[in-house]
């Protein structure tokens, strides 16, 4: 390495820690002038430990004095980025973990000061609220894994969510509808496959066709046939809630992991096996092969176009079964943009999660918390306008990609065509 390239490496690192330093005494402050000088002292805050109608065992709930907990969360936050100033932390995971820990925790406390907060159910319903946007991001990675881009997710989502509906109610069988939306994504995803890989269209322009014909389409179904027949088109039931026997009734851990839907198990098992395959298979070698440099793939004897159909497609079906979720797995009926920008907020989680299932489904998870936690502040009737608090989703999508994306390293060869 050559005394410029550390130089410039070394200066980096400098604006990295003063820029981290200085943002968490920042917070820190902030913290202490709107939610500390705005507590109450000697209120209480409880977190609720327990959730109504679970089989885990009951703990007692979680009391903490509020004022004094913010200015806790205060104190670390400004001596974590005094600290940097002065020494440095090489995580910068870590860093955003505090910044991000200390702010929201220090809001609740204030938000939920002489009230009671279910905290349990936050997270359980974080974890829900996650699972579409998790499968839009595994629909994402698996795509640009192979070098094509995919911004149709929502556009499939819709579609898959209206099929998912009609297909189980009319059949009265809740699996069909399941299998019905997963082959529509599928179907959909090699479509667009077909265009970008055969005819070489233009991947955002071919994404963003098939984002406008499922908003539209979806909408002229519903109100011109589905509202006239709710009952025969547009009712089809939820999957019901399946608690693992034993597991389920561990404390706070049991509602949150183990009581959910179909849909949210079958999330959390893409994930584990989209990991394996992608890192640790002859398939997940070909297909990253593809993806960063597809020339040489293809000298070594591997078929790009197929490759690229195969992840596609695959990644489609995946998005099917995120648009089942919102109808099948969530309400039970489809209403028009019922995914409210999920497919999205899922390509936001893809990048954050840098391509990787794993960090996709973790990105997933905050985009999730910010969810429910909108939906929680409501309830508790927080000083904050109803419509900003409706916003916190899009904000934290905004953050993310304006000041963490830049970081992140797409596949070398994504959305680039291949010319054998």
């Amino acid at each position: 390495m050559t005394n410029s390239t550390l130089e410039i490496s070394s200066a980096a690192e400098k604006r990295r820690r003063i820029s981290f330093g200085i943002t968490l005494i920042v917070v820190g402050l902030v913290i202490y002038l709107l939610f500390g000088l705005n507590t109450v002292p000697g209120t209480m805050t409880t977190f609720g430990l327990n959730l109504l109608g679970s089989q885990a065992m009951e703990v007692p709930d979680l009391v903490v004095p509020a004022l004094p907990a913010i200015y806790f969360m205060a104190a670390i936050a400004v001596f974590v980025g005094a600290y940097q100033l002065a020494r440095g932390v090489r995580s910068n995971g870590l860093l955003i973990g505090i910044l991000a820990f200390t702010f929201v925790f220090a809001f609740l406390m204030w938000a939920a000061q002489d009230k009671s907060f279910n905290l349990t159910g936050m997270l359980q319903s974080s974890l829900v609220r996650a699972t579409p946007i998790a499968l839009a991001a595994l629909c994402g990675v698996i795509s640009e894994r192979s070098a094509v881009i995919n911004i149709g997710i929502e556009g499939i989502m819709l579609m898959s969510a209206l099929v998912a509906v009609v297909t189980a109610t009319v059949s009265g069988n809740l699996y069909v509808g399941l299998v019905s939306a997963i082959l529509m994504g599928g179907l959909v995803s090699a479509f667009h496959a077909f265009l970008v890989i055969r005819f070489k269209v233009d991947q955002i322009i071919s994404g963003v066709a098939i984002n406008i014909f499922g908003a539209g389409a979806t909408s002229f179904i519903s109100s011109r046939f589905m509202a006239h027949a709710t009952d025969t088109l547009n009712n089809s039931g939820t999957f019901p809630i399946i608690a693992i026997p034993g597991l389920s009734k561990i404390p706070i851990l049991g509602p949150v992991l183990f009581e959910n839907n179909l849909i949210v198990y079958l999330t959390i098992i893409l994930v584990i096996i989209m990991h394996i395959m992608l890192f640790y298979t002859p398939w997940g070698l070909r297909t990253r092969a593809v993806g960063e440099h597809p020339k040489a793939a293809d000298t070594l004897g591997v078929n790009v176009y197929l490759t690229r159909y195969v992840n596609v497609t695959l990644g489609g079906m995946i998005a099917g079964l995120g648009g089942a979720y919102f109808t099948i797995g969530s309400v039970g009926r489809f209403d028009e943009i019922l995914t409210a920008g999920k497919g999205f907020i899922g390509l936001a989680a893809m990048i954050f999660g840098n391509w990787n299932p794993i960090g996709a489904y973790t990105s997933s998870l905050i985009f999730g918390f910010a969810d429910s936690l909108q939906v929680k502040l409501q309830i508790l009737r927080v000083p904050i306008p109803s419509e900003f608090l409706l916003m916190a989703p899009y904000i934290v999508t905004m953050i993310i990609l304006t000041g963490v994306v830049g970081r992140a390293i797409p596949p070398a060869a994504d959305g680039q065509p291949y010319e054998k």
